[in-house]
């Protein structure tokens, strides 16, 4: 489970928000410099980031498992559990990457400047099955939006080699197996624009704004429930005019598929939620029990930083 958000405000600006559903939390924010050195857990093959990161993640042995980020480029990444769709690969082709699939969002936010460069090299990368690796791993089922400043929105789909490559114009991913005949489902709901499957971008409004005999959303945790509910209301939700008013009416949009803790019933809740300014670098994050969101921002002077950052949370109650 896990829901994402893309919004463009008048001003041009991006927020890339999103929860993460899970059943506990088990992330901090990290700030990770240039020129960062890892190993992999499937062949220790040893590689260094070119970028500085900001995101959601926890230290690992060798590395970061990063579930979601941006880079001082501007291009950021999110994973999202991929309901059992991952079919990883057992033999590494010969001149490509291996990784680890909880791995992915590290390499591509210390490598890459914009989603034009993934696709071009994305043949290149492979996501390995762990019980063979160096450090043996179990093998999660997880995909990956990605976006940057051109308002783009890429789906990375482990459901064959090389990944597929998704162009989502609906500005939301959650965990469907099946992206496209999820998105079918909003037929039902709104009346879809003629020109949208052309668009360069994911577009401020993606229907005729008319809703007249149309459905309203469900308020299912599902995949697709969730996919449904938050296009739509990110469709009648007013268009911010910049950054500020971005950042607010993209947290306002999550509410309607924040999952509640209800261990009684299902595993998984939302731990945390956060959302990536693109063109300031701002991040915020907060907690299921922390009810301010922190701000940290990916300024020059951090990036400056030689050391790594991992910001402590109090997972509690925080009213100021």
């Amino acid at each position: 489970m896990c829901t994402s958000v893309l919004q463009i405000a008048n001003d041009g600006t991006h927020v890339f928000s999103r929860t993460m559903d899970w059943n506990s939390l088990q992330a901090n924010p990290v700030f990770v410099p240039r020129e960062y050195h890892w190993q992999t857990d499937y062949d220790n093959r040893l590689f260094q980031n070119k970028y500085g990161i900001l995101g959601t993640g926890r230290k690992r042995q060798f590395e970061f498992d990063i579930s979601d980020g941006i880079n001082e480029c501007g291009l950021s990444v999110q994973k999202l559990t991929f309901s059992h769709g991952a079919k990883l690969n057992q033999k590494l082709n010969s001149g490509n990457v291996g990784l680890a699939p909880f791995e992915l969002p590290f390499y591509l936010l210390g490598k890459y400047e914009s989603i034009r460069e993934i696709i071009a090299d994305i043949g290149n990368i492979q996501l390995m099955s762990g019980e063979n690796a160096v450090r043996p791993y179990e093998n999660p089922h997880l995909h990956y939006a990605v976006t940057d400043r051109s308002g783009q929105l890429l789906i990375l789909e482990p459901d064959q080699s090389p990944m597929k490559l998704i162009m989502n114009n609906y500005g939301v991913v959650t965990n469907a197996a099946n992206f496209e005949k999820q998105a079918a489902k909003l037929a039902d709901y709104l009346n879809m624009r003629d020109d949208l499957a052309v668009q360069k971008q994911v577009p401020q409004r993606i229907s005729s704004e008319s809703f007249a005999g149309k459905k309203v959303p469900s308020s299912s945790y599902t995949p697709t429930g969730r996919f449904l509910r938050a296009v739509y209301y990110r469709e009648r939700t007013d268009i911010p005019r910049n950054e500020e008013e971005n950042f607010v009416s993209s947290w306002h949009i999550l509410n309607s598929v924040v999952v509640p803790k209800s261990k009684k019933y299902q595993a998984n809740y939302t731990v945390y939620r956060a959302a990536f300014c693109l063109e300031t670098r701002r991040y915020f994050f907060e907690s299921y029990n922390n009810l301010l969101p922190i701000e940290i921002i990916l300024s020059d002077e951090l990036l400056l930083t030689k050391e790594v950052k991992i910001y402590e949370i109090k997972d509690k109650l925080v009213l100021e």
